[in-house]
């Protein structure tokens, strides 16, 4: 079929430049979605932070995303219909009937191209940059559009509240802190981010969702001083002890009255002895100890942190709700939950809590908390219904174990190879 001279006048390039116009405000609609949808806030915030007013406009317009988007798609249908419509009319006039098929093809491939997979394509490269210059326009255009959109989103909160669905204009699909942990984990899968760096990171972004009961001293382990006991033996007991700070008990462990700093009781010793004699039985432990510190065990470390710098102390004795001592926490074993083990020179040549049997299983201490072995070895071992492995043991076996019993859940095989009384002190760990 032959085009008529006719459909070659001036409405024709009329129309296909106004058909070449909208192609053109599709492809800006386009792209500035995508620049501005993918574009990081903190990339934009660190550029408006050094005088960028594009970055500035761009955070602003997108604090409202559900309006930002509808704004734009607002736009992008309109010019992308208006378009179609033109070049229907325009291929009919100058093909007769089998205009609409062919204009259908002829838009369908440029819209694809050039308004869609090209403008995207260059806005995911810099997302930043492309929201920066895209934001002026947008912003115009997203004030225009405010009471068409407002009605919109409107009716569809409505239709979305006859199916049951609540939407919150405010709530934000992932919270920062979760984005930063999801980012460092897929820089870590990819090879980008080292280990130590990840767990770093991780392990600072933990600390307020976690508590001092999950990471304290438990009681039984703590090495404390019996105000009662003769002078003699308190200084010898300071002295072979590994710790700078003891706690001391008057009558039973439950009541410490104090905690002695080693520094505080050698600058005691030293006024006693200032005048060449000194008598140690009269040396009274009392009065070189300091007021104990309580803390809840439900204090998350994020917080107890805090206090610990706002106190200046690093040393604290945890109680549950009743009053009663849990154990103990130190400013070190918060550090410890985000660079890892912290050891001195005045620290014992511990074994290490992690070794390697000749058969490729794990041999474990039960009381290593499962935080600590997963950070080891990049296991998933489950942490929220114990702290430690045998914790998790005693609570999935429903029962205390006897040595040499097996147990197999959440893809590992676990051997108790070790009991004392009633808790588990080691086992053999493998993946299934």
């Amino acid at each position: 079929m032959e085009v008529t001279t006719e459909a070659l006048d001036s409405t024709f390039w009329v129309t296909a430049g106004s058909i070449v116009g909208l192609l053109v405000l599709s492809a800006f609609f386009s792209g500035s979605e995508t620049a501005l949808t993918a574009a990081s806030r903190g990339k934009l915030r660190a550029k408006a932070d050094k005088g960028n007013r594009g970055a500035e406009r761009a955070l602003n317009i997108t604090d409202d995303s559900e309006r930002l988007i509808g704004s734009v798609l607002l736009g992008n249908n309109l010019v992308n219909i208006l378009a179609a419509s033109l070049a229907t009319a325009l291929f009919t006039r100058a093909f007769g009937e089998s205009g609409v098929a062919l204009a259908t093809l002829v838009m369908t491939l440029l819209v694809l191209i050039f308004a869609e997979v090209l403008p995207k394509t260059y806005a995911i490269t810099a997302p930043e940059d492309a929201a920066s210059r895209v934001a002026g326009p947008i912003q115009v255009i997203v004030t225009l559009f405010a009471p068409i959109v407002t009605a919109i989103r409107g009716l569809v909160r409505l239709f979305l509240r006859a199916f049951g669905v609540q939407t919150d204009p405010d709530s934000k699909v992932l919270a920062v802190r979760e984005e930063i942990a999801g980012a460092i984990q897929l820089g870590h899968s990819e090879g980008i981010v080292e280990k130590e760096d990840r767990d770093r990171i991780l392990g600072a972004l933990d600390l307020s969702d976690r508590v001092v009961e999950e990471i304290m001293l438990h009681r039984s382990g703590i090495e404390m001083i019996d105000a009662d006991a003769d002078p003699a033996s308190i200084l010898a007991r300071c002295i072979e002890s590994n710790y700078t700070r003891l706690p001391v008990f008057k009558d039973e462990p439950e009541n410490i009255i104090g905690v002695i700093h080693a520094k505080d009781l050698l600058r005691a010793m030293h006024r006693h002895g200032e005048s060449g004699h000194f008598d140690l039985d009269s040396f009274d432990l009392t009065d070189v100890a300091k007021k104990p510190y309580f803390v809840p065990e439900t204090t998350s470390l994020d917080d107890q942190m805090r206090q610990f710098l706002h106190r200046r102390s690093h040393f604290a004795l945890v109680v549950d709700e009743y009053g009663s001592l849990r154990g103990l926490i130190t400013l070190e074993d918060i550090l410890e939950e985000i660079v890892g083990e912290i050891t001195d020179e005045f620290d014992p040549d511990a074994e290490l809590s992690i070794q390697k049997s000749d058969d490729g299983q794990f041999l474990i201490e039960g009381s290593m908390t499962i935080r600590d072995l997963n950070r080891a070895t990049d296991w998933n071992l489950p942490d929220d219904e114990a702290n430690t492995i045998a914790g998790l043991v005693i609570h999935e076996a429903q029962m205390i174990p006897t040595v040499g019993q097996v147990f197999s859940f959440h893809g590992f095989r676990f051997e108790v190879t070790e009991r004392s009384a009633n808790r588990i002190t080691a086992l053999k760990i493998r993946p299934l």
